[in-house]
């Protein structure tokens, strides 16, 4: 009688043991109610930059390009010389997946000049930054450190006088005769016209800068230069032109036209 009255008493120990650890587990499991978000998932990375690469530099200028800018080129008499000069020289880059350039030189009798182009993409290694962002960033760090005078307007020349002859703010200055042209191509432009400064019609943003050498001892060498980004890709032109003769100066706009076509052509080559 006493083993029939102690069975029972076990089966509702039992019963509540085993309720027990069912209602522990499912307060302890997850529920309906739970936060996905606290499982702490990964924020989405920031959008890559359109550039995955970068154009052959020595191939990206053609060869009508090069005969503009650089005029002694057609004066090389020595057929395998001239092709050596249209090839150009690749600069020395440790990574040609990020930064490629090319650059030429050519002496004439009348003046020496001097191109290189560098191609720059731009890769962010912070996910919360994109490419373009970055490049961006880096851009506005170039265009600062060229120290671009302040935005002046427009003024017109004096009656009589030779715009392209006259001084500006930067020392972009042409007086004639140029040791490639005659300051009476620009009889138009006044000096606010080619100092240096923000370009809108070239890539998402640009600038160009115009230096003159303060040499007095040698012909005065200038220096053009003209940089674009277009998204990731940051692309730098420096245009530079020596007489041969001391006292000739480089005319200053047609050295710009001639950056600022040049420009406008890789441009729109990144975009193709």
């Amino acid at each position: 009688m006493q083993r029939k009255a102690y069975a029972p008493g076990i089966a509702a120990l039992l019963a509540v043991l085993l309720a027990g650890c069912t209602g522990g587990s499912g307060e302890g499991g997850p529920t309906d109610d739970s936060n996905p978000g606290d499982t702490g998932t990964a924020s989405a990375a920031a959008e890559p930059g359109k550039y995955r690469t970068l154009p052959e530099p020595c191939g990206a200028v053609s060869e009508g390009s090069l005969d503009e800018l650089l005029p002694g080129i057609r004066q090389i008499t020595d057929e395998e010389q001239r092709e050596k000069a249209y090839e150009g020289e690749a600069t020395v880059t440790y990574d040609t997946d990020r930064k490629v350039g090319c650059q030429w030189k050519v002496d004439a009798p009348q003046a020496t000049d001097h191109l290189l182009v560098d191609f720059e993409r731009v890769v962010s290694y912070d996910n919360a930054v994109s490419d373009d962002s970055q490049a961006e960033q880096l851009f506005a760090e170039k265009e600062a450190a060229a120290h671009l005078p302040e935005p002046t307007a427009t003024e017109s020349a004096p009656p009589g006088s030779t715009p392209s002859g006259s001084p500006s703010p930067s020392g972009t200055s042409s007086p004639s005769p140029s040791a490639s042209a005659s300051a009476s191509a620009s009889p138009s432009v006044t000096p606010t016209d080619l100092q240096p400064r923000v370009l809108e019609e070239v890539g998402d943003e640009a600038f160009l800068d115009d230096e003159l050498s303060s040499s007095g001892s040698t012909a005065k060498q200038r220096t053009v230069t003209v940089a674009f980004r277009t998204s990731n890709v940051i692309v730098t032109i420096e245009y530079a032109e020596q007489p041969a003769t001391v006292g000739v100066v480089p005319d200053s706009k047609e050295m710009q036209d001639r950056a600022l076509k040049l420009a406008s052509q890789l441009a729109d080559s990144l975009s193709d």
